[in-house]
């Protein structure tokens, strides 16, 4: 019922649509019979009624595409658009890593030079040397010593934005027990192991949770994570190898038995 009166209501000429009902007997006496109206009817409305335009489903969809609204776009992000952010991010932090005062830089290079030599020696001797090794963990342990200590220093002034609290405080002495723990581990790897994860916490400390430093100190402090993590997993791989070698030259000496 709803379809037929919603056709005979949107089919039917303005004209008509404006009539009340007794402008509509009224206009149909005019006529003379009922007969003419209903012939006037069928000439007017008809045929557009059989315009496919004016049809209900017609109708619908172009009611629906008034209020047709289309979904938010986003837009993925292309491989330029991502090379360039990344340069941007890169440039940025050597910028800073410039502007940092000398010393510090300078001594801070100087410091990673026992991480770095020790892994890239054993590699060009083709040899793993524990003294060595165990040589590495206990500077890395120094190390992150000293890191936890340095928020106890930038604490303690009066004017210092951190304030001497037992989260800057407390949490300053964690990275020195991982580096005690690290020590007592008679395998090189799980000291290796046990200093990474000491750094990482050393290094969410200075950047995240606790009073921030200046950029080109944060810049140096990734930077220098960087470098003491790739080395002590360098040397902990290098042990692992040669202990795959030295077992498998062992079981090749006892097959030939």
């Amino acid at each position: 019922m709803f379809p037929l009166i919603q056709r005979c209501y949107f089919c039917t000429p303005f004209k008509l649509q404006k009539l009340t009902g007794p402008q509509l007997l009224l206009y149909g006496k005019n006529k003379t019979t009922w007969s003419s109206l209903r012939l006037w009817l069928q000439k007017d409305i008809c045929p557009l009624s059989r315009s496919p335009s004016l049809n209900p489903v017609s109708l619908h969809a172009t009611r629906l595409q008034g209020f047709h609204t289309s979904l938010p776009f986003f837009k993925k992000k292309t491989s330029k658009e991502s090379e360039s952010k990344n340069s941007g991010v890169l440039r940025r932090s050597m910028q800073a890593l410039k502007d940092s005062p000398k010393p510090a830089l300078y001594l801070s290079l100087a410091g990673l030079i026992p991480f770095v030599s020790v892994p890239l020696l054993m590699a060009i001797q083709g040899t793993y040397h524990p003294e060595l090794a165990f040589a590495q963990v206990t500077y890395g342990a120094a190390t992150v010593s000293f890191l936890g200590g340095m928020r106890w220093g930038f604490a303690l002034p009066e004017d210092s934005p951190a304030k001497p609290d037992w989260l800057n405080l407390a949490n300053s002495t964690i990275p020195l027990l991982f580096a005690w723990q690290a020590l007592l581990f008679k395998d090189i790897t799980s000291g290796a192991v046990m200093l990474v994860m000491a750094l990482g916490v050393a290094l969410h400390y200075d950047l995240a949770l606790l009073p921030t430093y200046p950029r080109w100190f944060k810049v140096l402090r990734v930077v220098g994570t960087l470098v003491m993590v790739f080395s002590l997993l360098a040397t902990a791989l290098l042990k692992t190898i040669s202990e795959m070698e030295q077992s498998n030259s062992t079981n090749k000496w006892q097959n030939t038995k």
